[in-house]
């Protein structure tokens, strides 16, 4: 009966352990330290027009050249106000393109690879690529379920550690009609502001044929097709392709 008590009260202790605490690693000889995940200069904040703030343990013992990448970009303020533009139920969510179609990047050299042995669980935070394994640059994706079967093929470089409900809220799409998006991003050392809200998208103007010259577009006709450029892509899981399973 007491051993029955006891194991109880460890159940009950773990399940009421803070977030962070289930995703601290063992460290392994021959590896890095891992660095702490209160280490405010190893923390990505991502304010959400879900309605919250997504907090992410960054891991530059995994994913140095990586990190830094989040870091300089995120300083720039180029996540600010960019949109998830592919989002699979039951996958992950990608962002991070100022295109808003898969093939933009940033102005900085792209990334060569960093597969390690971060795992690709729930909440996990890796880098999105083209066929090429060296094309990594500002993507990233975030998975709500486990998808091991891309360890080791994709750059994982972080993990959620709260507000992973604000991540479960972005809507779904390929491309989403009504995006969510990244209000503002932050590195914690740098003592952001309290999270604010995004405010209402502005009222859509209602155009009429002559406001419009006579060009507009009826329904039924395709729109105009993106720039061409490489598409930088979590996994395909609907539509595989590449090297992704």
């Amino acid at each position: 009966m007491r051993f029955l008590v006891r194991f109880v009260v460890f159940l009950l202790a773990i399940l009421a352990a803070p977030a962070f605490a289930q995703v601290i690693d063992t460290p392994i000889a021959g590896r890095p330290p891992i660095p702490s995940a209160t280490d405010p200069e190893n923390l990505w904040y991502l304010d959400l027009s879900t309605g919250g703030r997504v907090i992410i343990w960054l891991r530059p013992d995994a994913a140095p050249k990586t990190v830094e990448r989040i870091k300089i970009l995120t300083r720039q303020h180029f996540y600010d106000g960019l949109p998830f533009h592919r989002v699979i139920e039951g996958f992950m969510a990608q962002g991070g393109d100022p295109k808003g179609d898969g093939t933009g990047g940033s102005t900085l050299p792209d990334l060569k690879a960093e597969f390690n042995w971060l795992p690709h669980v729930r909440g996990a935070v890796s880098a999105a690529r083209a066929e090429k394994e060296d094309s990594a640059n500002s993507q990233f994706f975030i998975v709500f379920d486990p998808k091991l079967s891309l360890d080791k093929k994709y750059t994982v470089f972080g993990r959620v550690i709260d507000g992973m409900q604000y991540v479960d809220a972005i809507t779904r799409g390929e491309p989403p009609a009504n995006p969510s998006r990244i209000v503002h991003a932050y590195i914690a050392a740098d003592h952001p502001p309290a999270y604010v809200p995004a405010p209402p998208p502005a009222p859509a103007a209602t155009l009429s044929p002559s406001s419009l010259g006579g060009a507009f577009l009826t329904p039924g006709t395709p729109a105009p097709k993106p720039a061409s450029g490489k598409t930088l892509r979590a996994p395909a899981v609907v539509k595989p392709k590449a090297k992704a399973q």
